[in-house]
């Protein structure tokens, strides 16, 4: 099939994904879509939740197998949106509008063009396991993570996010971290008891100035940002006896999730309560076969703040797709339909120069 072809099919895909409404935990809508999309197309996936994966025709378990892997849901829109976030408008400069466009829309119908390119292939070098999957946005377990055991085994993974096709060789992990300041409560005119705030000050300059060790040649520094402070009481007049304040920590392959939560536990005196250290750090080596020919199609590398799906996989993954991560999120979201195209374009040559 051509990338003409390919193409126009991946677009109409997009605007009809705009226009069903698939908030994280709600993608049932855009699920029944993808998976219509594909049988309607002679390709039979498989289903759990709204998650649905399908693995090339003339899959040979004795080679290696690439995971292409995207996401359907979208964040809610933002106040700021002047245009109906479900209506995909396309501009007279090429820009289609619409809640998902960007994050991950684009990406995700590239990648399911490109795995179509692929798919009734014989003699491939490499199998491949098209994944279109939930809950990304929310980080949810009800997303990717919950279907790993079925992809089998892969030998490396490209994640479709918006990144101008250049190759986000690394991204930073992410550890929300709740702590708790303990003190005693006493009433504010006497000097009677031991006011959790100030401790949880004496440990909040800490996050502030506390610089790790190793810099990530790619990530660089580990950064920790204190978001969210409560002591749980209104009353002016009562010294608190409890705390409780959020730290965002975004951590670099310098370092495990465990390894930095060991040394924030051993500085701080707040109880430290990770909600989870399950969304790690993760790259690909720079000598790795994709991202060494990716070079040489002109493609930058570099290493990404943001955090995606990647921060679940055990194997080496790339972070690459059409759009731009700045307009994720951002009222009257949109990507170039060009984008898309060259996707799917750079998508297939990436896949096929690999040896």
């Amino acid at each position: 099939m051509s990338v003409d072809n390919l193409f126009e099919d991946a677009f109409q895909l997009l605007k009809q994904l705009i226009a069903i409404p698939s908030f994280s935990k709600e993608e049932d809508k855009t699920a029944d879509l993808i998976q219509a999309f594909l049988i309607e197309r002679g390709i039979t996936p498989s289903r759990k939740g709204n998650n649905l994966w399908v693995f090339n025709k003339h899959f040979d378990a004795a080679k290696p197998t690439i995971l292409l892997n995207s996401h359907h849901d979208t964040v809610k829109p933002n106040k700021g949106y002047t245009k109906d976030p479900f209506n995909p408008e396309v501009s007279e400069d090429g820009k289609l509008y619409g809640l998902g466009s960007n994050d991950a829309g684009g990406c995700l119908v590239s990648l399911i063009a490109t795995f179509r390119h692929f798919y009734e292939r014989q003699n491939l070098k490499y199998n491949f396991v098209l994944a279109a999957t939930a809950e990304e946005e929310n980080s949810g377990k009800g997303g990717l993570e919950s279907i790993i055991p079925d992809l089998g085994e892969c030998s490396f993974a490209i994640v479709g996010e918006p990144t101008q096709m250049h190759l986000a060789v690394a991204e930073k992990g992410l550890m929300v971290l709740d702590c708790h300041a303990k003190g005693k409560a006493g009433h504010a005119a006497r000097n009677e008891g031991e006011n959790a705030l100030y401790k949880a000050l004496k440990d909040i300059h800490w996050f502030k100035d506390y610089q790790f060790e190793k810099v990530s040649p790619t990530l660089g520094p580990i950064k920790m940002s204190v978001t969210v402070i409560n002591t749980g009481t209104q009353q002016h007049n009562v010294v608190p006896d409890l705390c409780s304040f959020v730290v965002d920590v975004r951590v670099t392959d310098a370092y495990t999730n465990e390894e930095v939560l060991e040394v924030i536990q051993q500085h701080v005196e707040a109880e430290v309560v990770p909600r989870s250290i399950r969304l790690k750090p993760s790259s690909i080596p720079m000598d790795h076969p994709i991202v060494r020919y990716g070079i040489s199609l002109g493609r930058e590398t570099y290493g990404s703040p943001t955090t995606s799906d990647q921060s679940l996989l055990n194997i080496a993954s790339l972070k690459c797709g059409p759009g731009d991560s700045a307009r994720s999120h951002t009222a009257d979201e949109f990507i170039y339909v060009n984008e898309i195209r060259d996707g799917i374009e750079m998508y297939i040559k990436l896949l096929e120069g690999i040896n």
